[in-house]
């Protein structure tokens, strides 16, 4: 028998539960092919525990989880919660306690999915962002003075420590020779204003860059970034950046890539425990009608197994998916894709 794997389950909000269930379907699928065992704990952190308890996170989440070899998670976000309370408190907290400091996005349209890219197809769209995840302006520095007043100031202030880009900036190398495709690095930045921390995130990119003479360097500006992810995608291959332009970026990648539905991440630590997740959110207002995408759930099932050092169960539920779209599916959209939530779990499941 195979090796076992503790996976922590987050469930989350909306149809947060929904989509995990089909993940966890398709990840059983794999184990039973691949020899190996995934045992499963779940954990009730989001909107209805915070509206039961009044507790975002118990004390000793971050001690729970780090028991687990990898963290599963659906959604987060509740339609009676105010907006901020259980992102800050729970993915942002678990992204810093946990350091996983890189976001990984891939960036694949697959076949049959329609992009509102014109003249671009699979062969065009097939990069990943690698983003910094726990520096930046989302590292919660700065304040606010005169609040409520004429004379208020807010101060958000981007934290950027040498080594949190070398080693974000070192992952996307790393990445680059993996992936084993164009075998080049993209540093998105902003370098022509921002003067203080993308002077350090470009020096620190070009020393590392050294170590590398197999990967190809390139810098863009974040706002040409934009513009070129549009007009020609196929140029890119592994984007590295900071938190915020990351943030920003992976939202268009997901655009040109077919949608959110389809979209998957993982927040990385590649020492420790790292969590996957759909990026589409919680949609609220499909939950318990079995319609919505699981795909994007999925996608981030087969990263785990990829993190895991499972890479046959990856590349079988990422032939799995590619098979459900290209022939399976009339459409990513909720409520329009030919099957209900469960029969695309299915359709993944047989096909791995």
């Amino acid at each position: 028998m195979g090796k076992t794997y503790k996976i922590a389950v987050m469930p989350g909000d909306g149809t947060g539960p929904e989509v995990v269930e089909e993940g966890v379907k398709v990840l059983e699928a794999a184990a039973g092919k691949f020899d190996f065992t995934l045992d499963f704990t779940e954990f009730d952190y989001g909107g209805d525990r915070y509206l039961s308890t009044g507790e975002v996170l118990p004390e000793n989440a971050v001690s729970e989880l780090s028991k687990h070899d990898a963290i599963f998670l659906g959604a987060i976000g509740h339609p009676d919660v105010k907006p901020g309370i259980l992102e800050k408190g729970i993915l942002l907290s678990l992204r810093f306690a946990l350091d996983q400091y890189v976001n990984l996005r891939p960036v694949i349209l697959y076949p049959n999915v329609e992009t509102p890219l014109k003249d671009k197809g699979p062969e065009d769209i097939d990069f990943v962002v690698v983003r910094e995840n726990t520096e930046g302006l989302y590292a919660g520095a700065g304040g606010v003075l005169k609040k409520g007043t004429l004379d208020e100031v807010a101060v958000q202030e981007s934290i950027n420590t040498r080594k949190g880009v070398e080693r974000c900036i070192r992952f996307a190398f790393e990445y680059a020779r993996k992936r084993n495709k164009r075998k080049q690095v993209t540093l998105c930045g902003k370098t022509n204003v921002l003067t203080f921390a993308f002077d350090l995130w470009e020096r620190a990119f070009y020393e590392v860059a050294k170590e590398y003479p197999d990967i190809k360097t390139d810098y863009a500006h974040v706002d040409a970034t934009c513009m070129w992810m549009v007009k020609n995608p196929e140029w890119f291959d592994v984007i590295v950046t900071d938190n915020m332009f990351g943030d920003i970026i992976t939202d268009l990648g997901a655009m040109i890539q077919g949608g959110m539905g389809i979209a998957a991440g993982g927040n990385i630590n590649p020492d420790g425990v790292s969590m996957f997740e759909p990026i589409g959110g919680s949609a609220p207002k499909y939950t318990g009608k079995n319609i919505i995408n699981p795909l994007a759930a999925i996608g981030a099932a087969q990263m785990m197994m990829d993190y895991l050092g499972e890479p046959e169960a990856a590349v079988a539920i990422e032939n799995a998916i590619r098979y459900v779209v290209a022939d399976k599916l009339e459409s990513l959209s909720a409520g329009k894709m030919g099957y209900g939530t469960a029969e695309v779990g299915d359709l993944v499941a047989s096909a791995v």
